[in-house]
């Protein structure tokens, strides 16, 4: 995706995990058994944390 770990963190702090979540599971994004908010953060587009974290 091209982000560090720190642009991450600060646009999945307002976002909630099951936001997160919702977006991977419409994606068809297999997440595992516990999954963190970065974690899932990692396999999503750019653009949809992005939009996300303008909610």
């Amino acid at each position: 995706m091209g982000m560090d770990d720190a642009e991450l963190e600060k646009m999945i702090k307002s976002v909630s995990a099951k936001e997160l979540k919702e977006e991977a599971k419409k994606r068809g994004i297999a997440l595992g058994r516990c999954p963190s908010k970065m974690d899932i953060a990692r396999k999503l587009p750019k653009d949809v944390l992005e939009k996300l974290s303008k909610k």
